[in-house]
């Protein structure tokens, strides 16, 4: 079958995933009520045991798709150690799914630095102050730590920690899920062997 003829409920498909993704990430913006970006982020540790948790996309391109944490964090351990993830965004109001397998590599430091400077002051502040992922032994160490980097700053510039960065997933896989009656969903997934190669693309059962 023709890539031009593949639909998912009454949207085409096309022959380019991240196209495809940015449509329905705006569909998702005009009905979530909160956070459209949320995508859960699966990792591995050394072990090989998954670890999952939400964070926010913060960029898409034809490259990949962009988030940022501390590199001292569990995820960024991981993902040091072992730079392949998956991603799942779930939009109910919509009552899509899409998935996201592939490599990881570090966002370039001109990326960071123009993200970190978009972020609210206080959660640049909270970037200095917060060892994340690590024990806290309350929550006023916390606020102590987030007061003495308010005033170490003042009002002056807040520079990214050099600890802090982003990461980009260059997909090798991208699966499009969207609901059906009786559990008769539609599924459509993008596969290539490498993020440089083109995709192919197939539909699959439910």
């Amino acid at each position: 079958m023709a890539n031009e003829r593949l639909t998912l409920g009454e949207t085409p498909v096309g022959d380019d995933p991240m196209a495809l993704f940015g449509v329905w990430l705006k569909d998702a913006e005009d009905t979530e009520p909160n956070d459209p970006n949320a995508v859960a982020l699966a990792t591995a540790d050394d072990n090989g045991l998954p670890d999952v948790r939400m964070v926010l996309l913060k960029a898409h391109d034809p490259k990949g798709f962009v988030f940022y944490t501390n590199f001292d964090s569990a995820k960024g351990r991981q993902i040091r150690e072992n730079p392949q993830a998956a991603m799942c965004f779930h939009w109910k109001s919509r009552r899509r799914q899409v998935r996201i397998r592939g490599g990881l590599e570090t966002v370039t430091d001109a990326e960071a630095d123009a993200y970190f400077e978009s972020r609210p002051r206080q959660s640049r502040v909270g970037a200095w102050a917060s060892d994340q992922s690590r024990p806290l032994g309350s929550r006023s160490m916390l606020e102590q730590r987030v007061a003495e980097f308010s005033e170490r700053y003042g009002d002056g510039d807040i520079p990214r920690p050099p600890y802090w960065s982003g990461f980009r997933l260059r997909p090798v896989q991208i699966e499009f899920w969207q609901d059906g009656a009786f559990r008769l969903h539609d599924r459509i997934v993008f596969r290539r062997p490498d993020p440089d190669a083109p995709f192919t693309i197939e539909r699959l059962y439910p």
